[in-house]
């Protein structure tokens, strides 16, 4: 197994919208297992495949229960809203005060091309939402208010990162 470099904030790879998923063979496979210990070691609950550089349309997940793969997932429904801290491996350090539909109902397939779905609520729902963001080419920082994103924006840039003005 490999481990990929997580593609941070500025990359333009993170704004692209990812094309679904249309093979699941064995190279889809081997970065599935790629991502996961990819994620474990940043360590994170989540992984979109734009955050290491691939478009595709899939996330790589375990919120504690094992983990799991979902292949061009689709939220169907939400319901409910919960404000809670949230942070991004591709903004590294940093954690906003996000509201988010508290339930979601998400559908996609599995790594054996099976059609699966999940309600989720609370921690899982929130992530299936940010993974579901990045596959959109949309980032957490989209997420903020005008004047979070103002201070986000002033704390990106007097790091080391390479940020657009």
């Amino acid at each position: 197994m490999a481990q990929y470099d997580i593609r941070v904030f500025g990359d333009p790879v993170l704004r692209t919208p990812t094309p679904p998923v249309t093979d699941i063979d064995g190279a889809l496979k081997q970065l599935v297992d790629d991502m996961l210990e990819t994620m474990y070691a940043a360590p994170g609950v989540g992984l979109a495949a734009p955050q290491v550089g691939v478009q595709k349309r899939f996330f790589v997940y375990d919120v504690g229960d094992g983990p799991g793969v979902v292949i061009n997932p689709e939220i169907k429904e939400t319901s409910g809203e919960w404000e809670h801290d949230e942070g991004c491996l591709s903004v590294p350090g940093l954690f906003w005060p996000i509201t988010r539909p508290k339930l979601v109902h998400l559908v996609g397939l599995d790594i054996d091309g099976n059609d699966i779905e999940f309600e989720a609520d609370e921690l899982l729902a929130r992530m299936f939402q940010h993974e579901v963001d990045h596959l959109d080419g949309v980032l957490l920082l989209a997420r903020l208010d005008g004047d979070q994103r103002k201070e986000a924006m002033r704390t990106l840039r007097s790091r080391t990162l390479d940020i657009p003005s």
